[in-house]
């Protein structure tokens, strides 16, 4: 029992990050309806956390950490503990506590005065933008040497490689005034990338029992 038990575990985290983005992607299509004043064009999604459903997308913004704390572990734990591997994956834990204190931090709607919560909201997303796109290009170089992860790296660096290209895009969309538009897209391609590792993470899990996962059981 002690020796199935770690991946097992593993095999339950990557599974909640699974369906943690998953609900994450239903949660913004359900405020996108029941918020319409909000442009998917022009408005940031954290706008979301202004209206009278601001509970729901702070909800959200707690869930995206936690389902990003849980693909983190599951990555670490299922391969080997280099340097870069760790890199990337504490640069994915600095997105992840970044993207649930947004939840305690209101953004400033456009046309309205600067707040220090709205200041305090865009350095937070600024870090954890940054943190994420760096760390996803970082993790999956890494993972590269894993023989159990080697057949779904080319599909995790192209998305996270084009994740770090759009990320200066949110700051400066091409289409003035729509940043909406490529925040999601970033977001997109950030949560698409851990829906993939998090993905491969239980497969490895239950299907290959890493030994360092049974050595720590």
């Amino acid at each position: 029992m002690a020796s199935t038990s770690p991946p097992r575990r593993l095999a339950r985290l990557a599974a909640l990050a699974v369906v943690g983005v998953v609900a994450y992607g239903l949660v913004d299509a359900a405020l996108r309806f029941l918020e319409p004043q909000y442009s998917l064009l022009r408005s940031a999604e954290s706008d979301y956390g202004n209206g009278a459903f601001a509970w729901l997308m702070d909800a959200n913004f707690l869930l995206r950490g936690i389902l990003s704390l849980a693909a983190a572990t599951a990555i670490a734990a299922l391969a080997r503990p280099t340097g870069t591997l760790r890199l990337g994956v504490g640069l994915i834990v600095v997105w992840a506590i970044g993207s649930g204190l947004l939840a305690f931090f209101p953004d400033d709607l456009a046309g309205t005065a600067a707040t220090a919560a709205g200041r305090i909201h865009l350095l937070l997303a600024l870090v954890a933008f940054v943190a994420v796109s760096v760390g996803a290009v970082v993790a999956a170089y890494a993972l590269r040497h894993e023989p159990s992860w080697r057949p779904v790296v080319p599909f995790l660096l192209g998305l996270a490689v084009v994740g770090l290209l759009a990320l200066p895009l949110v700051a400066r969309p091409p289409l003035r005034g729509d940043v909406g538009l490529f925040e999601r897209l970033f977001l997109a391609l950030e949560l698409g990338w851990l829906l993939v590792a998090s993905a491969w993470a239980w497969r490895v899990a239950t299907h290959e029992v890493p030994e360092r996962a049974v050595d720590r059981g």
